[in-house]
């Protein structure tokens, strides 16, 4: 079953109930990284939870599907060349889930560049309970997708 979630601005990344941010520094340039968010089509490749992705409607939209059978219908809310990219989720198959926005930014930084991760999200409270006892396997999971990151734009 689908469930429509509420539309959010690019504000909740700031003011959702529950927010997780991460940070991390790769060595490619802010360019690189920003030149592989906006390849949807090639998130598999370095996001592993990501099993199958798609740009739709000209590249405004996006269609993502995770392992375990999670399906996302996405809006591409800013796509700021080498700054922004975030997305605001539609439409899924989680139940519970209210509001979803993710937000990456791009820093430059001596040698590369920083990118921070805004996971802001609103549920029940059951579900709100449940992402923040996800806190550490996010965590783990963007750690893990900026290192694969890096190392494909390092290859390339």
């Amino acid at each position: 079953m689908t469930h429509r979630l509420r539309s959010v601005g690019l504000e909740y990344a700031e003011t959702a109930p529950v927010r997780l941010v991460f940070v991390a520094k790769v060595s490619a340039a802010p360019e690189a990284v920003f030149e592989a968010f906006t390849d949807v089509e090639g998130w598999p490749r370095w996001f592993r939870q990501v099993r199958d992705a798609r740009s739709t409607d000209g590249g405004k939209r996006r269609e993502i599907r995770l392992m375990g059978g999670t399906r996302f219908r996405e809006t591409v809310m800013a796509a700021d060349p080498h700054e922004r990219y975030a997305y605001r989720v539609d439409e899924t198959n989680v139940p519970g889930l209210r509001a979803l926005l993710e937000e990456w930014t791009l820093r430059p930084s001596d040698g590369g560049t920083v990118v921070r991760y805004v996971f802001a999200v609103d549920g029940t409270a059951v579900l709100r309970g449940a992402v923040r006892a996800m806190r550490p396997g996010l965590r783990r999971a963007f750690h893990q997708a900026v290192r694969n990151l890096d190392r494909m734009v390092a290859a390339a």
